[in-house]
């Protein structure tokens, strides 16, 4: 006797694919020739005509949680050779965005950062914070180093300083006397670990969904989870995301690979820099701003200049149309804050060198707003790819898959 199955579309999850940007999802008839083109399709059960499928059923469920969905890298050899102009790696592309809002919590973040109507909020109240905190460090100096030396102290709190400014240096220019670092680190350290947090809340439930899919689908033979393989296999795949492998392998738009990894190293150095800075300042007492002979200033500088270069590259790319690739609010959300994040940041540092007090000053503030925004949403927008990716591609590490 046939065993019969029954598949109940979820109609809300396909209008939702098609608003992410798989629009064209209707379009496919499953000839295949996608998983066929795809360079870096797993040999067992690859994708993406099997999530095509799935899609156009609704069957949430299994896309949600299928790892497959973020080992696409989007290249876009599918869609130059789908016969019906179906955009698999678009349809892709919108599932994995579906997911990073399934996933998220709280999801009214999820769902603001992918919301155009809501992004002069996203960066107004960011504006509005820094603004106040600018206040209180340039006009209550003296109040605030009452109430930083009650804190602390007389002894530590005279070593630790309120601001970190340059007391008594009126000639250099330091950030520190428009924001205090203090209240930058406040605000930045809590809001980074957070984010943090809620990545690990996300990444759990998504690993099970991944694994639980797999065993369903036969794709591993491994009855649970076992996480100190997992790390050993994260550990063999690192240097296939730091070379970007896989963006080589396609071929439509293999390019995509160097601003790609431009951006990636550029946060990678400006993350090291910051970790030194960091241990600097609280720990040695060394106030910056430094020296540019600084071999640390050098990597600062280099890590600013890739991120401006390679945000721009891919900005010009998605603007040229030079792949096929639709372009989203999503994507112009995280393109403009990454080549905002770079440019603010570097023209903060030309206009200090150039003693332009005021210019400096303003361009620092308009970056820290980036950073908010980096940091806030960073569990909830196009960036969150980058772990998810990570993840699956780890997964996909520890169970053998070809």
């Amino acid at each position: 006797m046939t065993e019969k199955y029954l598949a109940q579309p979820d109609l809300d999850f396909i209008a939702q694919v098609r608003g992410l940007g798989g629009d064209t999802l209707k379009k496919c008839y499953q000839c295949a020739t996608c998983s066929v083109a795809c360079p870096i399709a797993p040999e067992d059960s690859p994708f993406p005509r099997k999530e095509m499928i799935a899609a156009s059923w609704g069957l949430k469920d299994r896309l949600i949680g299928n790892g497959d969905i973020w080992l696409c890298h989007q290249c876009g050899d599918c869609t130059d050779l789908c016969p019906r102009g179906a955009a698999p790696g678009d349809v892709l592309s919108a599932i994995r965005s579906a997911a990073i809002t399934e996933y998220a919590k709280p999801k009214v973040l999820a769902n603001a950062v992918n919301d155009p109507s809501k992004l002069p909020f996203l960066l107004g109240i960011p504006a509005i914070w820094f603004a106040i905190l600018a206040y209180i460090t340039m006009a209550h100096k003296e109040t605030m180093t009452k109430i930083f030396h009650s804190i602390f102290g007389d002894v530590l709190g005279g070593r630790l300083h309120w601001s970190h400014a340059h007391e008594g240096a009126e000639h250099v220019i330091a950030q520190a006397d428009f924001f205090s670092t203090w209240f930058v680190d406040m605000t930045f350290v809590p809001i980074f670990t957070a984010a943090v947090l809620i990545f690990v809340l996300n990444l759990k439930g998504f690993l099970n969904d991944i694994h639980k899919n797999a065993v369903l689908e036969g794709k591993t033979d491994k009855t649970s989870l076992d996480f100190k393989a997992m790390v050993q296999a994260l550990i063999k795949i690192l240097p296939t995301i730091l070379k970007h492998d896989k963006f080589n392998e396609c071929e439509s738009n293999k390019d995509r690979s160097t601003p790609h990894m431009m951006v990636l190293f550029a946060f990678i150095g400006c993350f090291i820099v910051t970790g030194i800075f960091f241990v600097v300042l609280y720990i040695f007492q060394t106030a910056g701003p430094y020296s540019q002979l600084n071999p640390v200033k050098w990597l600062a500088n280099i890590s600013g200049v890739a991120m401006v270069i390679g945000s721009a590259m891919m900005i010009k790319s998605r603007l040229d149309k030079k792949d096929d690739q639709l372009t989203s609010y999503k994507d112009w959300f995280l393109l403009g804050l990454v080549f905002a994040l770079g440019l603010t940041g570097m023209l903060t540092e030309m206009a200090r060198l150039a003693h332009m007090a005021a210019v400096s000053y303003f361009f620092y503030y308009l970056h820290l707003i980036a950073i908010f925004n980096l940091f806030a949403f960073l569990p909830f927008s196009k960036m969150a790819h980058f772990v998810y990716r990570t993840a699956a591609m780890t997964y996909a590490e520890y169970s053998n898959r070809k």
